[in-house]
């Protein structure tokens, strides 16, 4: 049997092709002659988590790599040129048990004067890098257990129906900016840029 599949292979996310697949970018900008992070609020018209906050992102489309997917959709986001995007580096990548991959990148933001498309985004805010450095998410978890349908085939596994399935814990991080909460996803994402920067 041959392997040459193997040789020179660039690993991916096991069963990825099952997931739907994400990028967002975590804007910096100086604001107030501070170092801070752009955040959004979800247009209230959108079908899936209006009103919510987040980064910039999206889904990344055909022919296009997680980078330029996550800076795509900034400039639609944020109405800036794609010029003025300095990618400074990829985050660590998130794999939910929802069945989503979104990798995540930071990157400055030159000359942002508060712009954004009202198609998708309600309004922009800004919180100081050094806030955040300096306080940390409070944290909650959510139980994560695994339900076989009704079809699941029992007569194939060890004790049937009484197989003692795996359970796991999922954060759920909360972080609080003057009556602002950034919660869910954004926030697992930010707590891990802010661990990053912090060491």
């Amino acid at each position: 049997m041959e392997f040459e599949t193997l040789k020179n292979r660039v690993p991916r996310i096991c069963d990825s092709v099952e997931c739907k697949e994400f990028a967002i970018l975590i804007p910096i900008v100086h604001h107030n002659g501070q170092q801070s992070i752009v955040f959004q609020v979800r247009s209230g018209s959108l079908v899936k988590q209006p009103n919510e906050i987040c980064f910039p992102g999206g889904k990344i489309e055909h022919e296009e790599n997680p980078r330029q997917a996550a800076v795509r959709e900034t400039c639609e986001e944020l109405l800036v040129d794609e010029s003025n995007i300095q990618v400074l580096g990829e985050l660590d990548t998130l794999v939910t048990p929802f069945n989503t991959v979104i990798y995540p990148f930071a990157a400055g933001l030159n000359n942002y004067q508060g712009s954004f498309s009202a198609d998708e985004v309600r309004e922009v805010f800004y919180v100081p890098l050094d806030y955040l450095l300096q306080h940390k998410p409070q944290c909650s978890q959510l139980d994560v257990v695994m339900k076989p349908h009704e079809d699941f085939p029992y007569d194939k596994v060890q004790n049937g129906k009484d197989y003692p399935w795996a359970r796991g814990t999922y954060p759920v991080y909360f972080y609080e900016y003057e009556g602002r909460i950034i919660w869910g996803i954004t926030a697992r994402i930010l707590k891990n840029f802010i661990e990053l920067i912090g060491k």
